[in-house]
Formats: C-alpha cells, sequence, structure tokens
C-alpha cells in the first residue's frame, strides 16, 4: 500500500489518533495548572506534593482509560504514543505507513492539545512552575530520569501485550494501562516528570522551547517498550497477539488486522 492509498482509505483513523492524544494533552494541561499554578485555589488547598501527584494520577488514569475505551479509541487502537505504535510495527502488526501518519497525528494533535490550554489559561499554564506541563528530569538529575523513563515504559508495554494477547484479560486492557499511568504518576513523576511518550513530551516543549534533555523522553520510552516486547516475544505471547489494538469490538473495522464488522467470520476472535 502507498502513502496515498493509505491516506485516502484510513485518515479516520489518523485523525483519531491526534484527537486522543490532543484530549489527553488538554486534560493534562489542565490538571498541571490546577494542581501547579500558584494562582490556582485546588493549588492551594492542596499543599503536600505527593497529595497532588496523586491527584494528577488519578485524573490523567481515568484520563487514559475513557480514551482507550471510547468508541473511536477502540477504531483506531489508542496507540496515542509514537513508541506504542513503533513497537507494534516492530512486531508487525501495524502496516509502515500507518505508522507513519499514526506517528504524525500524534505529534500534531498533542502539540495542538498543548496550544489549546496555552490559550485558555495563559501565563498560568505558561510559566514556572507550570511551564507547559513539560516533561523534564527532576530528583536525581538526567541518568535516573533515562533509566526510569526505560523502566516504566518496559512494564507498560509488557503489560498492553500480555493483557490485549489474553483472551479472558483483553477487554480489562485500558484499565490496566490508566491503572499504570496513575501508579507512575504518583511514584515516578518525581523522578523523570513521566511521559513515556516522545510526541507527549514533544508537544510540551515544542511550545515553550522546553529542548533540554529531549533526548531522554525521545529514547528511553521507545528502547524500554521495545524491551518489553521482547521479553513478551521471549514469553511465546506474539502468537497469541491479534492485533496492534489495545481493545478490538466487533463493532468497527480493523486497519491493522484487516476486520471488517459486516463479516461474520473470524468474530469470535475478537469478541471483547
Amino acid at each position: 500500500m502507498t502513502a496515498r492509498e493509505a491516506l485516502g482509505r484510513h485518515w479516520p483513523e489518523y485523525l483519531i489518533e491526534g484527537w486522543a492524544l490532543g484530549t489527553f494533552m488538554i486534560s493534562a494541561g489542565v490538571v498541571a495548572t490546577l494542581l501547579g499554578s500558584p494562582a490556582s485555589p485546588v493549588s492551594a488547598a492542596i499543599s503536600d506534593p505527593m497529595l497532588r501527584n496523586a491527584a494528577a494520577g488519578i485524573a490523567m488514569g481515568l484520563t487514559a482509560i475513557a480514551l482507550i475505551h471510547s468508541p473511536w479509541g477502540k477504531r483506531s487502537g489508542a496507540h496515542m504514543n509514537p513508541a506504542v505504535t513503533l513497537t507494534f510495527l516492530r512486531l508487525k502488526k501495524i502496516h509502515g505507513w500507518d505508522a507513519a501518519f499514526f506517528i504524525i497525528a500524534q505529534t500534531l494533535g498533542g502539540t495542538a492539545g498543548v496550544l489549546i490550554v496555552a490559550a485558555l489559561f495563559g501565563s498560568a499554564f505558561t510559566d514556572a512552575p507550570v511551564n507547559y506541563a513539560a516533561t523534564m528530569p527532576r530528583a536525581g538529575g538526567v541518568w535516573i530520569a533515562f533509566l526510569a523513563e526505560l523502566l516504566i515504559s518496559g512494564v507498560l508495554m509488557f503489560v498492553v501485550l500480555g493483557f490485549s494477547g489474553t483472551a479472558r484479560l483483553a477487554r480489562f486492557t485500558g484499565y490496566a494501562a490508566g491503572c499504570l499511568v496513575t501508579l507512575y504518576i504518583t511514584f515516578e513523576s518525581p523522578l523523570s516528570g513521566m511521559s513515556m511518550n516522545p510526541a507527549r513530551t514533544f508537544a510540551s516543549a515544542a511550545p515553550g522551547m522546553h529542548w533540554d534533555n529531549f533526548w531522554i523522553y525521545l529514547s528511553a520510552p521507545l528502547l524500554g517498550m521495545l524491551a518489553g516486547a521482547q521479553l513478551y516475544l521471549a514469553s511465546g505471547g506474539l502468537r497469541r497477539l491479534a492485533c496492534a489494538k489495545l481493545l478490538h469490538p466487533t463493532t468497527s473495522r480493523c486497519i491493522h488486522c484487516g476486520y471488517e464488522p459486516n463479516k461474520t467470520d473470524g468474530a469470535s476472535k475478537h469478541e471483547l
């Protein structure tokens, strides 16, 4: 399939990927402003940093679950992350041009989400200490942040593959991913800011020009997720993994495995 053919046939899924990360970034920006801006009454009411992290973690975990389980998220597969998309490309579960357009859409959508929050909240979002909700190394420095991003990304991918590749657990994939997001923001964000997503970090870095240590968030999530996938391969899990979707409903087409809802054959294989 050529780039033009892929774009002509699959553009709705590409737009969904952009919408999904854009929506995630709007939620992240609003939460970061409410909990981090000195002008916010919510920030004044919650003075303990750990409680703020926990509140942010719960909010973003619920956001991730809602997006993954939404009708649109189920249609595209709800990657929302170039590292996830490239890992599925490594597993040969997504076509090359689809992966390329997914990544472009995720990056543009995430950046648009950040710009929307900047327009709504102004300096409360763009100035310190919120700084466009940028992900930057924190306690422990650069290499601790790199190792933390590497580890959490690998665990996330291994869990996602394990759940989505097991029939009795597949319907819970989104909940598992959302719970990990909650835990990571609560406990890991003091180390790296908790990204796991090159497009998410780019979306905050580009408007605010926060490029310091961007290489961490470009490399560590991808390396970690590839390592998590390799561990999954070593466990013999690839033969159980049907598709690149986190959730695979029988009500919408799948551009990854070719499933069409009007065909009854194979429906039971992808039943949630």
